[in-house]
């Protein structure tokens, strides 16, 4: 590889820019856009590059890494600011602290602020409450491609802000975000167990019951386990510190490399899924019996992942369905998904996942735009044949209404994008133009996304 190969945290997707630079003030990012002879387009900013599509490649142009930019720059009781490249982990950690939390915890602490307030992401919304961490972003400050500075926020420009949540860094390169954040409340969480036909029959009960909830599909035992999370004021004494600990090893460490290394010692395919079909049960028990506690805190859910991964790395993808029609999509597509094994040999080596998230028009392309939706999830370690289902994969879910989350749903086209969110993406489309005219920082995957036609190449020197 090129010393500037610039790969994604899963390690499957990489890009090669012309000019690999870190930046460390807003100054630097300035200076970058305004010298496009130094620094060629397309420019993309890039964090800790979790994505599983390739939002910020940019194939011979200028990548700008932006861990650089990692302070905490100010936090009150009911805010925090700080720059683009901090982590939300350290973030949240600080914020603990204090006695304070943020409204969404999503798993990934690797997620950088800036990517949090313009990127897509997915945790169960917790009672009356929305679950994806751009929402509560109130205001954010960024580099346009001209090179001037501009500043949205939700009290001055709310549509504009609106725009910017879903913008991934297509507009400008942001350096400074600031969110909405509470206090510290005592949250319960505990699991249980249901086949898939009890659970979808049973819908309608489990979201009265007022929790979120966060899923995990066995889908050849036709099982699924609910994380049930809702916030308990009344709890009394010191939070429980070990029931996250516990689920976390096992959702990201002792999971994907049981199953990682499982598909690659064990080459008869019915002795291996029949070892990780075993081990999903091990899973089930640990959720049902240890991952309970009526005082936990929120914060202790978020994940640090190491910054190179390794043999306990995988990655997944999404797609977003309304929830009156999720009785019907859960049961055809465990069909689905085992007649994929039986007619082409493949299935994914973990499980599957989902979030029932609420509605939510914070964002332009929010995916619970128009109603509270469910979600599948399938999980991986990108076992042979991976890239391939996902392709039929989100021609399936495309096909029953799905709505794919653009940096976490790989593959898919710009006709399904299109099908799934219609006038809305056409709109961030012109939106981007506004702020974007010579597409300085749009790639060729943002190109595909907005149905901008391919880049003419340049033009040949006339013979002398």
């Amino acid at each position: 590889m090129s010393e500037n190969t610039v790969t994604n945290w899963f390690g499957d997707l990489a890009a090669t820019p012309a000019v690999l630079v870190e930046a460390k003030s807003t100054a630097d990012i300035v200076r970058i856009l305004k010298d496009p002879g130094t620094y060629p387009s397309p420019v993309r900013a890039f964090g800790s590059n979790h994505s599983t599509a390739p939002c910020s490649a940019a194939d011979g142009g200028t990548m700008i890494r932006m861990k650089g930019m990692n302070r905490i720059l100010n936090i009150t009781e009911d805010s925090v600011t700080a720059e683009a490249g901090a982590i939300l982990y350290d973030v949240a950690h600080a914020l603990k602290d204090k006695g304070l939390q943020f409204y969404v915890n999503t798993e990934i602490g690797n997620l950088t602020m800036g990517s949090a307030c313009c990127a897509g992401t997915k945790d169960s919304s917790m009672p009356g409450e929305f679950g994806q961490v751009s929402s509560y972003c109130t205001g954010i400050k960024m580099v346009l491609p001209s090179g001037e500075l501009l500043e949205a926020t939700e009290a001055k420009n709310p549509d504009l802000l609106q725009a910017v949540r879903c913008s991934y860094g297509t507009f400008g390169i942001v350096t400074e975000v600031t969110f909405r954040i509470r206090k510290i409340q005592p949250m319960e969480v505990f699991h249980e167990t249901y086949t898939v036909s009890d659970f979808m029959e049973r819908l309608p009960e489990l979201w009265s019951r007022g929790y979120a909830l966060m899923y995990y599909m066995f889908l050849f035992d036709e099982l699924v386990t609910i994380e049930f999370r809702k916030y308990n004021p009344k709890a009394k004494g010191k939070p429980n510190t070990h029931v996250w600990p516990i689920r976390n090893n096992l959702w990201s460490v002792i999971g994907p490399r049981t199953c990682y290394h499982t598909e690659r010692d064990i080459g008869d395919k019915t002795i291996r899924y029949k070892i990780i079909d075993a081990f999903g049960g091990y899973w089930r028990w640990n959720l049902e019996h240890i991952i309970q506690s009526k005082n936990t805190t929120a914060t202790d859910q978020i994940i640090r992942y190491p910054d190179v991964s390794d043999d306990s790395r995988y990655t997944f993808s999404l797609w977003a369905f309304p929830e009156e029609t999720y009785a019907k999509v859960l049961p055809q597509y465990t069909k689905w998904v085992k007649n994929y094994y039986k007619t082409k040999g493949y299935r994914t080596n973990i499980l599957h996942v989902g979030y029932r998230i609420a509605k939510d028009q914070n964002s332009v392309l929010s995916y619970s735009y128009d109603g509270n939706v469910m979600t599948i999830d399938p999980v991986s370690t990108a076992n042979p044949g991976w890239k391939e289902f996902l392709i039929d994969y989100n021609q399936w879910c495309s096909g029953q209404g799905g709505v794919p989350l653009p940096n976490q749903t790989f593959g898919f086209t710009y006709e399904q994008g299109k099908k799934a969110l219609g006038d809305r993406l056409a709109a961030m489309a012109a939106k981007r133009r506004e702020f974007d005219p010579g597409n300085r920082l749009l790639n060729p995957f943002f190109r595909q996304f907005f149905g901008e036609p391919a880049k003419s190449p340049a033009p040949r020197a006339a013979k002398a």
